[in-house]
């Protein structure tokens, strides 16, 4: 009995699929231009969405890595490299050597030491020739 039921229940999904083929068909004929322009529009639509994100996407950002090349040949050490980084932020001696937890002579003396290091007689000499080398971003 129940494969009486499935073989009617085939015929019935045969049937309908061969219906349905037939209604596709009519309005494929009947509105072929409207599905022309809508897969074109489709289309369109897509390529738009791609090159706007291709255009309009940010480049990825470069990695900085301090040029360690020029820090060895200069031998400035880990210390002297955050009061530079510190310097080149901005910031006071008296801000550095909070952020950095020593005392501002200590910070003078690692300051003194970049100059040296860096052939500068100013902060602002200090940091446009480490911008130079790369050392700071």
């Amino acid at each position: 009995m129940w494969k009486r039921m499935v073989g009617y229940g085939v015929l019935l999904a045969a049937g309908t699929l061969a219906l349905q083929w037939l209604d596709y068909q009519r309005l494929a004929r009947m509105h072929s231009g409207d599905i022309y322009l809508f897969l074109v529009a489709a289309a369109f639509l897509v390529l738009g969405i791609v090159l706007g994100v291709r255009v309009f996407a940010t480049p990825a950002a470069r990695g900085f890595d301090g040029n360690p090349k020029a820090q060895a040949a200069l031998g400035l050490s880990g210390r002297e490299l955050e009061v530079l980084h510190e310097l080149a932020a901005g910031h006071s001696n008296k801000e550095i050597a909070v952020h950095l937890h020593v005392s501002p002579n200590t910070v003078k003396t690692h300051v003194a030491r970049l100059f040296e290091k860096l052939g500068a007689r100013r902060r602002t000499e200090a940091i446009r020739r480490a911008r130079e080398l790369g050392i700071v971003p």
